[in-house]
């Protein structure tokens, strides 16, 4: 019998639907916040415990959490029925994605836009998109699938491994990457944000699944439990960006070109990998049910592990932090974009069939 979890269909929530909206409006409220309060930054760093924030260590985990508890693990054996799309998104996640990024950060911070930006910050703007580039497939993307018509079983799959994954190569790869850029994080530091708000959520999200689905039954689990914790996702992450931007309102009201100069490499690289992704799916021959997703979890972004990693390596003030910020912004409308594509292409594929979720 087929589990609730891939059979699901993962509609637009009202949140979800106009998250672009709901990110704009945090940020302007965020900016008129610090400036009406402009020693808020300083109050809310005192509320700290060994460098770890409390308030947003505690709406970053309800970020997280949600996303954890969708996953179902016990799927990830049925990747060996379709190996082909699992290994392009591993590939393109972790050996494609993150070098791409790090060269078009690299790029723009110094030597596009080096002349309109302090190298410091160009640094840390550098660093906060890297980060974004070694964080694959939020649990979003089973959205995007949806929305495109993709295979919700092989997304589930992929996102599930790709998750593990995550717990496994996030910190030496960010290590990596941010020593190529001169932008020195001692490795445990990485290590310890990884652990913190993806190991504790993952496990804490699989033991409530566990439990939940044995005491209260799958149909209470999908219809009731997954629903609420959709909205509490999404007004966690847009009180953290509240929380953000009330800390950085000054740098962008003094500088508000810094989120476009930030944008335009996330999206370049969000189109380019998407166009890998899809591009080589058609050369190996997958059908566009495969094709679809497996383009989706290359290009999105896990956005909150970014941010969550960002706000405990380099602050709540910091431009990682910002870096992150914008590409929750670009990351709802491109992908949407990405959407129609799919679907105004899927007749290029092998035959369409229903996918067997």
């Amino acid at each position: 019998m087929k589990s609730l979890s891939t059979q699901k269909e993962y509609a637009l929530s009202f949140f979800h639907k106009y998250l672009t909206l709901w990110v704009a409006l945090c940020i302007l409220i965020g900016i008129g916040l610090g400036a009406a309060f402009p020693k808020a930054a300083g109050f809310l760093n005192s509320l700290s415990v060994a460098q770890v924030n409390i308030p947003v260590a505690l709406l970053l985990f309800a970020m997280m959490y949600p996303i954890m508890v969708q996953i179902d693990f016990s799927e990830v054996v049925n990747a060996v029925k379709a190996p082909k799309p699992v290994l392009l998104t591993m590939i393109i996640n972790w050996a494609v994605k993150p070098f791409t990024m790090f060269f078009l950060a690299w790029l723009f911070m110094r030597v596009i836009w080096a002349p309109f930006i302090d190298r410091i910050l160009a640094g840390e703007y550098i660093a906060g998109m890297i980060l974004l580039g070694i964080a694959p497939c939020t649990a979003m993307v089973l959205v995007w699938s949806y929305l495109a018509r993709g295979s919700m079983g092989l997304t589930l799959v992929m996102v599930a491994i790709n998750s593990l994954t995550m717990l496994v190569l996030y910190a030496p790869l960010g290590n990596f990457l941010l020593g190529v850029a001169d932008i020195r994080v001692p490795f445990m530091t990485i290590f310890l944000s990884v652990l913190l708000y993806v190991g504790v959520s993952l496990a804490a999200g699989y033991i409530s699944r566990t439990r939940l689905l044995k005491t209260r039954g799958a149909e209470w689990y999908e219809n009731v439990f997954l629903k609420h914790m959709d909205t509490t996702s999404i007004i966690a992450l847009l009180l953290t960006l509240i929380f953000l931007f009330m800390l950085q309102g000054n740098v962008i009201l003094q500088h508000p070109l810094v989120v476009v100069m930030i944008a335009v490499p996330l999206v370049i690289q969000t189109l380019f990998i998407f166009g890998i992704g899809y591009g080589v799916a058609k050369l190996i021959g997958l059908r566009y049910e495969e094709a679809a997703p497996s383009a989706m979890i290359g290009a999105s972004n896990h956005f909150e592990v970014a941010i969550a990693t960002a706000v405990t390596v380099f602050g709540l003030t910091s431009g990682a932090a910002l870096s992150t910020v914008v590409g929750v912004l670009i990351e709802v409308p491109l992908m949407l974009a990405l959407v129609q594509i799919c679907l105004r292409t899927r007749n290029r594929f092998p035959a369409l069939q229903k996918a067997a979720d």
